[in-house]
């Protein structure tokens, strides 16, 4: 996390949004329930990325407009990395997605 976000992210109005946003989406990943997969949500994101000097707009910060439920892969997606085609179950079987 970085330094300017830190406060942020720990204030009551963040984890109630946060709490409230998950909630109105069933507490799903809402990419992979655009792909039709049932995949629990592990990280509310912000569509339009949290800079300094955003911080403090609520239109951007707070804003159910501005925010998805992702869970963990998908999150890692939108910040660039590249999807993998693969899942692991919790036994060790790999998959294709």
């Amino acid at each position: 996390m970085k330094e300017y976000a830190k406060e942020f992210y720990s204030s009551a109005a963040w984890k109630k949004t946060r709490e409230a946003y998950a909630r109105s989406v069933g507490f799903l990943c809402e990419e992979c329930l655009k792909r039709g997969k049932i995949v629990p949500y592990e990280i509310v994101h912000h569509k339009i990325h949290i800079t300094p000097g955003n911080i403090n707009d609520p239109r951007v910060t707070l804003s159910f407009d501005n925010l998805e439920a992702l869970c963990r892969e998908c999150h890692a997606v939108a910040h660039g990395a590249r999807q993998r085609r693969y899942s692991v179950d919790e036994f060790g079987h790999i998959s294709p997605l």
